[in-house]
């Protein structure tokens, strides 16, 4: 996939990023990280081209990793301000962003991140019970439901490398939206 753009109606910024090394819910924050194509942030216990998410890896292995990178906005952190205390990363994201509703981004979404690195949104966070280990509430506050009862999951995107490269807080994020129909985002 070449890196030339169609015209971007949004543009966004890094604020952090973070990754661990090891299977934890929350993640340590960076000076920089390196996304790598095909397989997600070097370094971290999720990074790989089959699935690294311990509840997925015991269903069935082999199958592809589309949860290689996870970006959470901080609007959202500034939403649930009131009630917690959340710093970037303690979610378990690599990627703080502000300025960008992701939640609201199609499926096959492309964000340019720094100079060269291209995230493919895949979709949705599902949060888990972990979240309220780390402030309980949390979950119920991340979840939500609309007027047709449907679940709004609050708790970030998840994505795939298309493009390696480097990225640090500061970082501008341009988004391109794919073809239409677009295709909203559900949990993966």
């Amino acid at each position: 996939m070449g890196k030339e753009q169609k015209e971007c109606p949004f543009a966004g910024t890094v604020i952090a990023v973070s990754l661990s090394k090891k299977h934890t819910f929350s993640k340590e924050r960076k000076d920089i990280i390196k996304l790598v194509e095909g397989l997600g942030v070097q370094g971290d216990a999720h990074s790989g081209s089959t699935v690294k998410h311990r509840s997925r890896v015991a269903q069935k292995p082999d199958q592809p990793n589309l949860r290689q990178v996870h970006l959470i906005q901080q609007e959202l952190f500034e939403e649930l301000g009131d009630r917690f205390h959340i710093e970037p990363g303690q979610m378990g994201e690599n990627i703080t962003t502000a300025g960008i509703n992701l939640l609201e981004l199609p499926v096959n979404s492309i964000l340019f991140l720094g100079h060269s690195a291209m995230i493919k949104i895949t979709g949705l966070r599902n949060p888990c019970a972990q979240i309220d280990q780390f402030q309980p509430g949390l979950l119920n506050a991340v979840i939500e439901k609309d007027e047709n009862g449907n679940l709004i999951r609050k708790a970030g995107i998840m994505g795939i490398v298309l493009e390696s490269g480097e990225v640090k807080p500061g970082d501008e994020i341009r988004v391109e939206l794919p073809p239409k129909p677009f295709k909203k985002l559900e949990r993966v």
